[in-house]
């Protein structure tokens, strides 16, 4: 049967789902992030943000964008490396000795992608076109975390009249780091999880698990 004769919902159901939840968690960050972001200016004996300013503070730039960047380092690290590295009985890797359809040299056709078909430098980038998208968005979210956590460092060295350090010595100050790394330990340990207990635990009906009668050392690939 043809994709096509599914409702746009059926077949994009996943994507919409995921959008939908994490719009309203983004919401409910936003809104719980306000006020208790309120409530320290007050007991600081400032006047409260309204919850329009709210959203282009430090404050929430720092808090959404130092979790963004967690997630995208965590998407291009785990990209790049099942493209070599393998792990005996997990569903997440690849066959231990032999290759598979994704390790195969790209073929042009009239149904391939037109990076594909044009070859030269736009393949080159096509077939790392996920690892380096990845990436950029990390980059991306780390520089606007580093602008909203320093927003914020100014906003309350302000408030407790203290002096400002630049931006350039900021870069290196231990609460920044602080949290960047707590989100990215976070990440790497939510990956391990899933390589490591997808070896022996399943979910039926989920592409992420292997059959549930599938032996604990064969790879998801297999």
């Amino acid at each position: 049967m043809s994709t096509n004769n599914y409702s746009f919902w059926y077949r994009n159901g996943l994507s919409l789902t995921l959008t939908i939840l994490f719009l309203l968690f983004w919401l409910g960050q936003a809104y719980t992030g306000w006020h208790s972001n309120n409530q320290q200016l007050i007991e600081d004996g400032s006047d409260p943000l309204t919850f329009i300013a709210y959203l282009s503070s430090g404050h929430f730039i720092s808090a959404t964008f130092e979790n963004w960047e967690s997630e995208f380092l965590q998407m291009a690290a785990y990209v790049l490396l099942t493209v070599s590295l393998r792990q005996r009985g997990s569903s997440e890797s690849k066959k231990l000795d032999e290759e598979e359809d994704v390790d195969r040299q790209p073929q042009s056709s009239p149904d391939a992608p037109w990076p594909v078909r044009k070859g030269g430098i736009w393949l080159k980038l096509y077939k790392n076109s996920l690892s380096i998208t990845f990436f950029l968005l990390f980059v991306c979210s780390f520089i606007l975390h580093l602008h909203g956590s320093y927003l914020d460092y100014k906003d309350e060295q302000i408030r407790k009249a203290l002096p400002i350090e630049p931006l350039r010595s900021y870069c290196f100050d231990s609460q920044f780091w602080f949290e960047s790394l707590q989100n990215w330990q976070s990440e790497f340990l939510a990956v391990l999880s899933i390589v490591v207990l997808s070896i022996y635990l399943r979910q039926y009906g989920s592409p992420e698990s292997k059959p549930v009668d599938a032996p604990h050392s064969q790879t998801g690939k297999d």
